[in-house]
């Protein structure tokens, strides 16, 4: 049975309720979107992916199918997935990766299109980021754990006059963060867009991700 069945009914974020970086969170979410690989052909993207870049393909080890990133070329790579939403929903997955002597791959979770927001892990910066297209606009102290899948949320929910994005990440088995662990308050109206997930993989490792989720979160009830 693939985690995100595990997943399905579990914490996730939601309306924002802020004292600093500290979000209240959600029960039952309402799925969206899930895909968890197991019945996509190997060596091709399920259909409805839509790839920005890379030669993403789906991959089998030990009966667990993913999608991977190949090591080369080094850029960064992404693919669309899931229904055009712009706000009021969180995605989730889980990445794994490896790191070769200090080079460091670096990858998230996106919302909001190609050029909305990223939730990603920058092991070379040793940080938890978002990103607001190219940009970063909120970081906080992160120490990844190289060759464990790391669990990713992130979630955009209109309150007030502002959008807030929050996330948290991490290790596969691990407990799960109570409150979010990095937000930003968008104050710009965003543009709807599909969910994401991308990688940069610096240190010319495959990049793996499984169990992708789009589910949708209740707009502006604080906790």
């Amino acid at each position: 049975m693939k985690l995100v069945r595990a997943i399905k009914a579990a914490v996730v974020l939601t309306a924002v309720a802020m004292t600093g970086n500290r979000l209240a969170m959600a029960q039952d979410p309402k799925p969206l979107y899930e895909m968890n690989f197991e019945q996509a052909e190997v060596g091709k993207v399920p259909e409805g992916f839509l790839v920005l870049d890379g030669a993403f393909e789906v991959k089998q080890e030990e009966g667990n199918k993913f999608l991977e990133l190949p090591g080369a070329p080094l850029d960064s790579f992404g693919v669309l997935f899931g229904p055009t939403e712009k706000s009021g929903v969180s995605v989730s997955a889980r990445i794994r990766s490896t790191g070769k002597g200090r080079r460091y791959p670096a990858f998230g979770v996106g919302l909001n299109g190609q050029s909305g927001y990223r939730l990603q892990v920058s092991p070379g910066k040793k940080a938890l980021e978002i990103y607001k297209g190219d940009l970063v606009v909120a970081s906080t102290p992160y120490d990844w754990k190289s060759g464990e899948w790391t669990m990713f949320q992130f979630q955009i929910v209109k309150a007030g006059t502002v959008w807030k994005l929050a996330g948290k990440v991490w290790v596969q088995g691990a407990a799960e963060p109570a409150q979010a662990m990095v937000s930003y308050d968008e104050k710009e109206e965003p543009s709807p867009g599909r969910a994401s997930v991308w990688g940069n993989p610096f240190a010319t490792t495959p990049i793996q991700f499984d169990d992708l989720a789009v589910n949708s979160v209740p707009e502006g009830k604080a906790q």
